[in-house]
């Protein structure tokens, strides 16, 4: 697709110009969230400007009419978050024009976004492809005995910072795509359940501060069992708090377990993808490593 980005939009009775995200105020960027009722703290956007890149859409006077954001890993593959624009804006083609910028940034790789139901004709048109159903899970959390599954073989302990590169390889083999930097980025903001099978990583999930209460992803296991093993000890530590897991899991022990200790789903986004198809999404072989949860919708 060949796309040639303009410095400037003529929306309605104004005009609008892009801007590098990174110059711009937190308080703007979490207003803006805020005006399409996503969760999204001042916090969040300086972690997400942290992993990635991106622009906004200013008007005359400065204010912040919309925003798209890109997040590469290695050469040949980046996922695409953050597209916002303004309500009064959606139906005026502020959105396009800026995913017209983010293709020019990312031109070559393979692409993945997770849509709204409002922004998936725009991302039809822009030649994205249907992949899956993300299921937004998230409510006010129970602990539960930890009996229930089978017998787990191994041992359940919190991550530190030596686990980081059994973590990345263990995350590159479920999700398709090696993220380095983004899991270094993760364990820095985050508190991590490991289980391990001798010497070897398993499973884990990370779980950070994140819009109402806390987020709990990625999580990556080779099964049912393993995921929620190291999902439960989370779901203790935050035992009557707003907890969120985003999976494209919507049946059997790991599903059933979010939602009986009260993560219901909520809502879902799907997700499209531009060019190869990942290997999460590829029917693997028993005990071949899963992503059972996202780290955000946003990073993917």
């Amino acid at each position: 697709m060949k796309l040639k980005p303009s410095e400037s939009l003529k929306i309605d009775a104004f005009s609008m110009r892009i801007a590098d995200i990174e110059g711009v105020d937190l308080d703007r960027l979490h207003a803006l969230s805020l005006s399409v009722g996503w969760p999204h703290r001042a916090e969040d956007w300086q972690f997400l400007r942290e992993a990635g890149q991106g622009f906004v859409a200013l008007d005359e006077i400065g204010r912040v009419l919309g925003s798209a954001m890109w997040f590469p890993h290695g050469a040949s593959f980046a996922t695409i978050g953050m597209v916002i624009t303004s309500p009064r804006l959606q139906t005026l083609g502020a959105a396009q024009w800026l995913m017209k910028r983010i293709f020019d940034k990312v031109a070559g790789r393979d692409l993945r976004l997770n849509a709204t139901r409002a922004a998936r004709r725009l991302y039809l048109s822009l030649d994205f492809q249907p992949e899956k159903i993300v299921y937004q899970c998230q409510g006010v959390v129970h602990a539960q005995p930890t009996g229930g599954s089978a017998d787990i073989r191994g041992d359940v302990r919190t991550l530190d910072a030596r686990d980081i590169p059994a973590a990345i390889a263990l995350d590159a083999a479920g999700f398709g795509v090696k993220r380095a930097s983004l899991i270094e980025k993760l364990f820095a903001h985050s508190a991590g359940y490991g289980l391990f099978k001798g010497d070897r990583l398993a499973a884990f999930a990370l779980c950070r501060p994140f819009g109402r209460g806390h987020v709990v992803g990625p999580v990556v296991a080779e099964n049912d069992a393993d995921a929620v093993a190291t999902v439960r000890p989370h779901v203790a530590d935050h035992s009557g708090s707003f907890l969120r897991v985003d999976t494209h899991i919507d049946n059997g022990e790991f599903a059933a377990f979010l939602s009986h200790t009260g993560m219901p789903v909520f809502d879902t986004v799907l997700t499209m993808s531009m060019g190869k198809r990942l290997v999460d999404f590829a029917v693997g072989g028993a005990g071949a490593p899963m992503t059972y949860a996202l780290a955000s919708q946003t990073l993917g």
